[in-house]
């Protein structure tokens, strides 16, 4: 976990701005005039300090101007209530439709581009090219946040982002929401691993082992995965040939590739080979959403309901 706290000058500012409110001899009101930014930064918490994935990151005061490259911390941003703080997000951040799409990249940032748009707070999963070194040099606060590789990581940054843009208690309620409900939908799942999957990303096909954060998804519902034995585990994500898919005949198969590559039920039968794998026969072969499967942010709750109504049907 990356604990956020408070920076110690923001302690400091709000014990020096107590003590002069306690020696003001305004009128009432003179007292309640409206707050300058400093004191409404300084009533939101801020400056914060977040310990994100490049170090301990401080946002002196509430940003306006936050850019998002990376579609997963969009999501998360928009769930959160920081929606009205974000002025850009990069070309694949696709949800939620009101998001300010643009053509920044998030794969290949380019530090010009982002500083055109005057951010101040830049939020990244990726640091390409020295980019958060280029960032930071001109004084524009940077978060990197990767992709989680476990759930509580995902909590961890929605959290990071709650505290970096002044939206802290509503981040804890998403992270607590998700929480709950991902444990009501595991609680009953059956443990035992008797049915098998296969997840696909893509139709080389490239899948995911148990040790990613997908593949710990579907080990709460106590899923063998076929791809734990490829022979070649590639860092968890092996390309497996189209004679071991059918070999392994899964029970269950997930596709996560359905926007990208049209894949579904009737293109896999098409397959040589695979027309009379178990997963098609039995009609179990569930089209996923690929942004919802490959994005660790608040909707990995609906991953969760959509991977236990499979494992439901299949085990009636």
């Amino acid at each position: 976990m990356r604990p956020v706290r408070t920076a110690l000058a923001g302690a400091l500012l709000g014990a020096l701005t107590l003590a002069a409110c306690g020696q003001s001899t305004g009128t009432p009101e003179t007292a309640s005039a409206t707050p300058t930014p400093a004191a409404s930064s300084q009533a939101a918490g801020f400056p914060v300090t977040v310990q994100a994935g490049n170090g301990p990151v401080t946002v002196a005061a509430r940003p306006a101007r936050v850019v998002s490259l990376s579609p997963t911390a969009t999501e998360s941003l928009f769930a959160i209530g920081a929606g009205p703080q974000v002025t850009a997000v990069d070309d694949q951040s696709t949800y939620p439709a009101e998001a300010p799409k643009t053509k920044l990249s998030g794969f290949k940032p380019n530090a010009e581009a982002i500083i055109a748009e005057k951010p101040d707070l830049v939020v990244l999963a990726n640091d390409t090219g020295g980019v958060v070194a280029a960032l930071t040099k001109v004084g524009i606060p940077v978060l990197l946040e990767p992709a989680a590789t476990k759930l509580e990581e995902s909590y961890d940054e929605i959290a990071d982002l709650g505290a970096a843009t002044g939206n802290k208690a509503k981040a804890d309620e998403v992270a607590e929401g998700m929480k709950r409900q991902i444990s009501e939908l595991t609680a009953d799942a059956p443990k035992d691993g008797k049915l098998t999957y296969f997840h696909e990303l893509d139709n080389t096909p490239y899948s995911v082992t148990s040790s990613t954060f997908i593949g710990q998804i579907y080990g709460m519902f106590g899923l063998t995965n076929i791809a734990d034995k490829a022979p070649d585990a590639a860092g968890g994500y092996p390309k497996l040939s189209s004679e071991f898919v059918a070999k392994a005949d899964p029970d269950l198969i997930f596709l996560a590739d359905t926007k990208c590559c049209g894949q579904s039920k009737e293109t896999l039968a098409k397959r040589p080979g695979w027309g009379g794998l178990t997963a098609i026969k039995k009609d179990r072969v569930i089209a996923l959403d690929d942004d919802i499967a490959s994005r660790w942010g608040p909707r990995v709750v609906d991953l969760v309901k959509t991977v236990g109504e499979a494992v439901k049907r299949a085990g009636t």
